[in-house]
């Protein structure tokens, strides 16, 4: 599926943010959800259209969107405990100081290019994973801070985490975070909950607890119920691309079913995290 209909919004919002001269984006993003290759996949593309130089769409290959579809960009980096580490850095298990050292001298130097330092993880299979306080660790992270704050003109930094409160609090202070959901579960049918939940969005707050009672009762695999409610939802944020307002409701509510889970798998009763749940979307 391509990014832009997995990802409506959020390509509409970088697109729109780029390609209008009256707007720009924040220098440091933060990406947070459970499906870190399709935070990377985003990443890839606002760089590429940070610094296409013809149309800035999707199958654009120029030069530049090409160097950065292979990986090849001299100013789109990622940065990993694996990529670009200087040719003394022995670290196997960090970003390290050395790597940020390496990043702040690159940027004392002028550049015609948009320049974009993709942060993460990467296992020993070259799969990207997010970033957590072990592999980004507080000293690396500080020492960038300043850099981060108030970078040089056309500078881009993005961090990829499954869960913002992984980093650093003045690294999360310091970004503009989105939560990106994930299609993994995409397939999954949402019609054994069509009966209760079908049109939350209009229900009144009256019928949180009632809501939260059917649910709950619905199925012993709480989990399952959940992800039937996010495919739910992310069905309907197809459906409503062009309406704004919505779609940040519906980002917010796919939000708020991640934490459920989170509060279910750590014990919390599934009645009591269902009511939370209902509480946090039926306005």
């Amino acid at each position: 599926m391509h990014l832009s209909d997995k990802y409506p919004f959020l390509i509409k919002y970088f697109e729109s943010g780029i390609k209008n001269p009256e707007k720009s984006i924040a220098h440091s993003i933060l990406f947070y959800g459970n499906d870190i290759n399709a935070q990377y996949k985003l990443a890839i593309y606002i760089s590429r259209l940070l610094n296409c130089k013809q149309d800035k769409n999707f199958d654009c290959n120029c030069l530049n969107c090409n160097w950065i579809n292979n990986g090849e960009h001299p100013a789109v980096l990622t940065i990993s405990r694996k990529d670009n580490k200087p040719d003394d850095d022995e670290s196997k298990t960090v970003i390290s100081l050395k790597q940020a050292a390496k990043i702040k001298q690159s940027l004392l130097n002028s550049s015609d290019f948009h320049r974009v330092f993709i942060f993460c993880d990467r296992d020993d299979d070259n799969n990207i994973l997010g970033l957590n306080r072990l592999n980004f660790q507080e000293e690396t992270a500080n020492a960038l801070l300043k850099t981060i704050e108030e970078p040089p003109k056309n500078t881009t930094f993005f961090f990829l985490t499954r869960d913002k409160n992984d980093l650093i609090s003045t690294i999360i202070s310091r970004s503009q975070c989105f939560f990106v959901p994930s299609y993994e579960n995409e397939i999954i049918d949402w019609t054994p909950i069509k009966d209760i939940f079908e049109n939350y969005f209009e229900f009144e707050r009256k019928d949180v607890f009632n809501v939260a009672c059917s649910l709950n009762n619905l199925s012993k695999n709480s989990i399952e119920t959940l992800e039937q409610i996010q495919s739910y939802i992310l069905s309907l944020m197809k459906s409503n691309y062009n309406n704004k307002p919505f779609l940040v409701k519906l980002l917010h509510d796919i939000e708020a079913v991640e934490y459920t889970k989170k509060q279910i798998i750590s014990k919390v009763t599934p009645l009591n995290a269902f009511e939370n749940l209902c509480i946090d979307i039926i306005k």
